[in-house]
C-alpha cells in the first residue's frame, strides 16, 4: 500500500504578542519624574494628592477588593495614619519619615482591630456598618480629644523634612511622595503574588473552601485587614504633610465615599484599576471647577455607568487594549 501523502493544510493564526507590564509602567514612572517641571504650584499639589489617594485606594482594594470584606473602616484608618504622624512630629519634634514608623504601626493595629467583627462571622452590610461606626468613633475622638489633637481647630503640622531634604515646597513633596508611593505599590504587587496573597485571594473565592485546603483563614484575614491599615494610614501620614493641618472634618463619611468611588470606578481587586481610580477621581473636580455642582452629577453618572457596562472597572477596558494590564491576580 502506498501512504496517501496529500498534506493537510494548517491555518495558522497570529497571536498578538502580550506587552509585559514593565514596558507599560516603567515609561509611565521615568515621564512621571518631569511632571513638577511642567506645572506651577497649585497643580502640582494637585498631583501630589493623587499620589496620596493611590495608596488610600491600594490599601482600601485589599480589603475590599482581594479579601472581599465589606469593611468601611478606610477612612479610620485614613485619619489614624494623620494624626499619628502629625502629632509625633508636632510634640515630639520627629522629622517625617520616622513619623511614618509610629504612623504604620497605629495603621497595623487599627486595621487588627477592625478584623474582629470578620473573625466573629460577621459579613456584608453587618460588617459594613459596625466598620462604618468605627470610622464615626475615630473621627469623634479626633474632636473631643483636645490635649493631643487640638479638636475642631485641627492640629498644625511642622515644616517637614525626609532624611534630611525639607519638603517646603510642592515639588519637593512630589519627589519624596512618589518615592513612598512606588515602593509601598510594588510591595503590595508582589505580597498579592506572594503565598500570603493567593491565600488572601482563595478566602474571597470561598472561604469554607479556602479553609479546607489548610489555609488559615483568621490569620490571613487578620493579615489583610492588618496591611490594608498599613497603607492607609500611611496615605494619612502623607496627607497631614500635604495639607499641613489635620482637621477631623477631612475624616468625615463624604471621604469615604470618595474612597469607594475611587476603587469601584478603577477596578475592584485591581492595584492598577486603584491607581486609575485615584488619579481620575482626583482630577475631576479641578476639571469640573468652573461648572459648579457639576461634579456631582458627573461622579454619580460615572459610577452609574461602570456598575452597569464595566463592572470590573475602567483598568477591564484597558486591559483588553493592553494585556500587560491585566494582573495575574486580577480576579474575573
Amino acid at each position: 500500500m502506498v501512504a496517501d501523502s496529500t498534506e493537510i493544510p494548517v491555518v495558522s493564526r497570529s497571536i498578538p504578542p502580550r506587552i509585559s507590564a514593565a514596558r507599560i509602567w516603567v515609561p509611565i514612572l521615568v515621564l512621571a519624574l518631569f511632571i513638577p517641571w511642567l506645572t506651577n504650584e497649585y497643580t502640582q499639589y494637585v498631583v501630589n494628592l493623587m499620589l496620596v489617594y493611590i495608596l488610600v485606594t491600594v490599601g482600601f482594594n485589599i480589603a475590599i477588593g482581594h479579601l472581599g470584606q465589606l469593611a468601611f473602616c478606610n477612612v479610620a484608618f485614613f485619619g489614624i495614619g494623620a494624626y499619628a504622624t502629625a502629632i509625633p512630629m508636632a510634640q515630639a519634634g520627629l522629622p517625617f519619615w520616622l513619623a511614618l514608623l509610629p504612623c504604620a504601626v497605629a495603621g497595623a493595629l487599627a486595621g487588627v482591630l477592625a478584623s474582629f467583627p470578620a473573625l466573629r462571622g460577621i459579613r456584608a452590610l453587618y460588617l459594613a456598618i459596625m466598620t462604618l461606626a468605627f470610622g464615626e468613633l475615630m473621627r469623634w475622638l479626633y474632636i473631643h480629644a483636645e490635649a493631643v489633637t487640638m479638636g475642631s481647630t485641627g492640629l498644625p503640622v511642622p515644616a517637614a523634612s525626609f532624611f534630611g531634604l525639607p519638603l517646603a515646597s510642592a515639588a519637593s513633596k512630589f519627589y519624596a511622595f512618589f518615592a513612598l508611593t512606588v515602593l509601598i505599590v510594588l510591595g503590595a504587587s508582589n505580597l498579592l503574588r506572594s503565598r500570603v496573597g493567593r491565600a488572601i485571594i482563595a478566602i474571597n473565592n470561598d472561604e469554607l473552601v479556602a479553609a479546607s485546603l489548610g489555609i488559615h483563614t483568621a490569620r490571613y484575614i487578620v493579615l489583610a485587614f492588618a496591611l490594608s491599615g498599613t497603607i492607609v494610614a500611611l496615605a494619612g501620614g502623607m496627607f497631614a504633610v500635604l495639607i499641613g493641618r489635620v482637621v477631623p472634618e477631612s475624616f468625615n463619611l463624604i471621604e469615604l465615599i470618595q474612597h469607594f468611588a475611587m476603587v469601584m470606578v478603577g477596578g475592584l481587586g485591581s492595584l492598577g484599576g486603584s491607581i486609575l481610580g485615584a488619579v481620575i477621581l482626583t482630577a475631576a473636580p479641578e476639571a469640573f471647577r468652573s461648572l459648579p455642582g457639576f461634579e456631582e452629577v458627573f461622579l454619580g453618572g460615572l459610577l452609574v455607568c461602570i456598575l452597569l457596562f464595566l463592572p470590573r472597572g475602567l483598568i477591564s477596558l484597558l486591559a483588553r487594549l493592553l494585556p500587560g494590564l491585566e494582573e495575574r491576580y486580577y480576579l474575573e
